[in-house]
């Protein structure tokens, strides 16, 4: 074993000291330097109350001489720092009452814009929308006297005077039994003009002729549906109806219909294409609608083809079905109405449509289950021809074409073409055809059972949050502004409640076409516009992800505006969007006498997502002899 070198250790033990002495001069310099800076850069901040404040923000040498000898002076600012900006004003958001002759305006559907338009196919009663300068920036009024509707069922049969000021129809209509005006409010005994006897019995007849009880029907279109009794009838039979009709001479109709708890929107067969996507309603509906059939190459019954489901039916009452009978209470010549129906058989032949029965005043055709037969008999039916490459479920501002949609491919004569749909009440969450065949991107099976769940939860959270959601009969017609799979209106379906759902032209997929497919309606709507909807509609409106969808598309008032408008006086809005939009509506809605308060998300506080309650107050027009500010 080697004997340890001495040399070796206190070559060791003086490198240490060494370091030792150098860490220690480098401290103490450190410290002197620091305390030099200090001193330099000091201001007079006084420790004894001797010195002035004035004296106070001198830093210099000089001063410090010249300070007295019992004060201290020292200075932590920064000197070299740009001035403060000056204060701006915070906007001020100000959106006062519109004048109270505005109490039933829609913007989109206005009596002195549309008379700038075609009158020509009653172009001039489609959507005419104002310009950017021609919004309104003010708050829609109720009527002096407006009064919460009747609880469903009851509001179906009443409606108050109140709400709807116009006793027109009850004397236009009085001998057809729409309504009747007895003392504050408006009777509507179920009658139609060609069902003066109720529509009950007149449905009825309808189930006699083809099913209505089995669940295969569940969605129908009422088109120029008067006050819409057809589709409040139907509901009791578990099949929904979106009724509508242009705004015109029948004052009201359609409001009506919404007051009575009805689902409706403004709309016209005109020139461009309805709301809906292909293939989505069960069976469509015509009652002396006044919709000429058999004109313009059969444009309109292309139409309803288009939106009819295969093996859907459409329904006609009315001239000229069962002319022999009616043509002199029509004041029209026999000829005239032969012809009529003439015309509407040979579309309807065209558009290879069945016609399955006709018994005194109805008449029943069937679209086929696919397309097999029609493309074969093009040689014979040279129109309409079938489109080519068009997107049959594109339908804002779409205008129509006079081609037949063709239905997709099958490979047998018994297939349904788009697929089986289940039956109600089975079809709500069944896999709808749409995406079991894969034609949405992205959206699976799997996608759509979880959102299935997520919004049942999503909803019972909502009701403990708005107690009123909960209770039954306290909200009647419900808008979901963004609806995506229709999972906020299915986890309601159970509730005295219809749910009209929105899927913005501008969503990345569009999702209508499922939505019906689970046996629910909606429309399409592009939210920097009004609605074709009568201020008031709804009790109840959902916004989930709007606003961030509509970031700089349109004006956040703008939109906020509008969902004033057809919100019933003190109706709900439950908003679901990023905390940072959420806070910027809340300043919005507070200034429109709306209450309002944001609480967490469903998961808990760490979530950006955030929820905003807010229930507007009510309020009406000032009544005739008052101010001109809102009672």
């Amino acid at each position: 074993m080697a004997c340890p070198n001495p040399l070796y250790h206190l070559w060791f033990f003086n490198t240490q000291r060494a370091n030792l002495y150098y860490l220690t001069f480098i401290a103490i310099l450190c410290s002197f330097f620091y305390l030099i800076g200090i001193w330099t850069h000091s201001t007079t901040i006084p420790i004894t109350s001797s010195s002035s404040s004035a004296a106070a923000t001198q830093c210099s040498l000089q001063t410090l001489i010249a300070t007295t000898p019992n004060t201290i002076t020292l200075d932590f600012r920064a000197h070299h720092m740009a001035a403060d900006p000056p204060p701006t004003a915070a906007r001020v958001v100000h959106l006062p009452p519109c004048d109270a002759k505005l109490s039933e305006y829609t913007p989109c559907e206005d009596a002195k814009r549309s008379l700038k338009f075609d009158r020509g196919m009653l172009i001039y009663r489609e959507r005419h929308c104002p310009e950017p300068n021609e919004v309104l920036k003010c708050r829609v009024p109720a009527p002096h006297g407006y009064t919460a509707p009747f609880r469903w069922p009851e509001s179906r049969e009443n409606v108050w005077y109140a709400n709807v000021p116009h006793k027109w129809l009850t004397f236009e209509k009085k001998k057809q039994n729409w309504v009747r005006f007895e003392k504050d409010r408006f009777k509507f005994p179920g009658g139609g003009t060609m069902f003066p006897n109720g529509a009950d019995a007149y449905i009825d007849d309808i189930s006699r002729l083809i099913n209505l009880k089995d669940g295969s029907i569940r969605t129908a279109i009422d088109t120029g549906c008067g006050v819409a009794s057809w589709g409040a009838y139907l509901l009791s039979r578990n099949i929904v109806t979106v009724s509508f009709a242009p705004r015109d001479t029948h004052e009201a109709q359609v409001q009506f219909a919404l007051e009575r708890g009805v689902p409706a929107l403004i709309g016209v067969l005109a020139s461009i294409r309805l709301p809906y996507p292909s293939r989505a309603f069960d069976m469509a509906h015509c009652s002396r609608c006044l919709i000429p059939w058999g004109q313009y190459d059969g444009l309109y019954l292309i139409e309803v083809d288009r939106i009819l489901r295969p093996g859907g039916y459409w329904i006609l009452s009315g001239p000229p079905i069962n002319w022999e009978k009616h043509w002199k209470g029509w004041n029209r010549t026999q000829q005239d109405l032969k012809a009529e129906q003439n015309g509407i058989e040979n579309v309807a032949k065209s558009l290879c449509w069945k016609k399955l029965k006709q018994k005194d005043d109805l008449a029943i055709w069937q679209k086929p289950t696919n397309h097999i037969h029609c493309k074969i008999n093009r040689k014979v039916f040279k129109k309409p021809q079938f489109c080519q490459a068009q997107d049959p479920d594109k339908a804002w501002y779409t205008k129509m074409d006079k081609c037949l949609i063709p239905l997709p491919e099958v490979s047998d004569i018994k297939e349904v073409s788009g697929g089986t749909l289940a039956k109600w009440p089975e079809r709500l969450n069944t896999i709808p055809p749409r995406i079991s065949e894969g034609t949405l991107k992205g959206i699976t099976a799997e996608t759509f059972t979880e959102n299935t769940e997520l919004w049942k939860n999503r909803v019972a959270h909502y009701k403990t949050l708005d107690y009123q959601l909960a209770e039954p009969g306290r909200y009647r017609n419900l808008l979901d502004m963004n609806s995506y799979l229709g999972g906020f209106a299915a986890a309601l379906v159970d509730d005295p409640v219809w749910v009209m759902n929105i899927v913005p032209v501008e969503a990345e997929i569009n999702t209508l076409g499922v939505i019906f497919e689970r046996g629910l309606i909606g429309t399409y709507q592009n939210w920097c516009e009004a609605m074709s909807t009568y201020p008031r509609t709804y009790d109840f409106i959902h916004a989930d992800s709007v606003f961030s969808l509509y970031k700089d598309r349109c004006d956040m008032e703008d939109i906020l505006l509008e969902m004033d408008r057809i919100l019933r006086p003190e109706g709900s809005v439950i908003f679901r969007d990023d905390v940072d939009y959420l806070v910027k509506i809340k300043s919005i809605v507070d200034a429109m006498q709306w209450d309002s308060r944001i609480v967490d998300h469903e998961k808990g506080p760490l979530q950006r997502e955030k929820i905003l309650l807010a229930v507007k107050q009510y309020w009406t027009a000032p009544a005739p002899q008052e101010g001109k500010n809102a009672s």
